[in-house]
């Protein structure tokens, strides 16, 4: 059990690893933002702005579930009805609020950058509404006005970067690499000034949870490894008491070697057990 839990933690580093360097898939990303901001647009085309432009777009569109999306999508790529129950009311509250979320559900490398493509989405939809606006303000307070959970969602996916700290926190043990990448994502994370101090100290607590929690496992294998080995040895030692362990392996012989089980008259038969088993008493020797 013990060299499988290594394994298993070889296992886990390099899968994070091989995870870091996942590319951003924009149509599942698409997709995902879709389930919040795009309900019922088959019927209604001014939904995305509606749900995730601006308020002046009119009311936003009621339905009983989420549209069906573009073929190909799945449920793994799309905010569900009871995850939606939590997304703000604001247009633009819920853009910023839906794209953190999709982030977070995409994962792979997806960062605001990626979500260019769907701006221009919600801007179609506006002027299917007859809307006679500049869009780029609307959307400038959805990327520059954010919720705590939207910026913690999004500092924590830089900061665990592979190019930064790690999954695990293994490039920021000193606080010195942890305050210079994390200052690099603060900066990255636009609208979020007001909550980067709290969302700073959260983050230390949970490097600080990483390291140990890593540090204590590797240390309770090499224990266990240490444990396992002593038992060992105090039972080789116990074994040489009396040669209990030499005349345990006579026996052992004499019963699975011997045609007849070195019953009386069959001298021959102890003597080869005996000469079989006579590196116990050489091991025992070496203990002493």
């Amino acid at each position: 059990m013990k060299k499988f839990a290594i394994c298993y933690l070889l296992f886990a580093i390099c899968a994070g690893a091989a995870g870091a360097a996942a590319t951003c898939s924009k149509q599942s990303l698409n997709a995902c933002i879709d389930s919040s901001c795009a309900i019922n647009i088959g019927a209604n085309p001014a939904a995305r702005c509606q749900l995730c432009g601006t308020a002046t777009a009119g009311d936003a569109p009621t339905g009983t579930g989420m549209q069906q999306l573009a073929l190909g999508a799945s449920s793994k790529n799309t905010l569900s009805e009871r995850e939606l129950r939590a997304a703000p009311r604001d247009p633009a509250d819920r853009y910023a609020w839906t794209v953190a979320q999709c982030i977070k559900k995409i994962g792979g490398a997806c960062t605001l950058d990626d979500v260019e493509d769907y701006d221009k989405l919600i801007e179609q939809s506006c002027r299917a509404a007859g809307l006679d606006m500049q869009f780029a303000s609307a959307q400038k307070k959805a990327t520059t006005q954010k919720t705590r959970s939207a910026c913690e969602s999004e500092i924590s996916l830089c900061i665990r970067g592979d190019k930064r700290c790690g999954s695990g926190f293994t490039a920021c043990k000193e606080d010195a690499d942890f305050d210079k990448f994390f200052a690099a994502c603060a900066v990255e994370a636009t609208g979020c000034d007001q909550f980067t101090k709290d969302i700073r100290t959260a983050s230390i607590s949970a490097r600080d949870n990483s390291i140990k929690n890593a540090s204590g496992l590797l240390a309770s294998i090499v224990a266990g490894y240490r444990t396992a080995r002593e038992d060992r040895l105090n039972a080789a030692k116990e074994g040489c008491k009396s040669n209990a362990s030499r005349d345990a392996c006579v026996q052992m012989v004499c019963a699975e070697n011997m045609r007849n089980k070195c019953a009386s008259g069959f001298e021959s038969e102890v003597s080869m057990a005996n000469l079989l088993c006579k590196f116990h008493e050489t091991a025992c020797g070496r203990l002493k």
